[in-house]
């Protein structure tokens, strides 16, 4: 799941090489973190939240035999 989130953040990015995605597991949840360089962080939102929006249903969908409700969280 990690590297297709940072696949689809880098295609999408000005400064590839400073896109990073952090993990933090529990029993229920897995919470993935993108950060990405200042300047980019409009880009992987998009207009009204449309990107990000894109981003999360495709992990969820990638992520439905994992019995583990997935989050992809945004930071900058």
């Amino acid at each position: 799941m990690k590297e297709l989130i940072l696949v689809i953040a880098k295609a999408l990015v000005d400064h590839p090489d400073e896109v990073r995605v952090g993990v933090k597991d529990d029993e229920r949840n897995t919470v993935y973190e993108l950060s990405v360089h200042p300047d980019d962080i409009g880009k992987v939102i998009g207009k009204q939240g449309r990107i990000a929006k894109a981003m999360r249903t495709v992990v969820t969908s990638a992520s439905v035999k994992s019995n583990k409700r997935v989050i992809v969280d945004i930071i900058s």
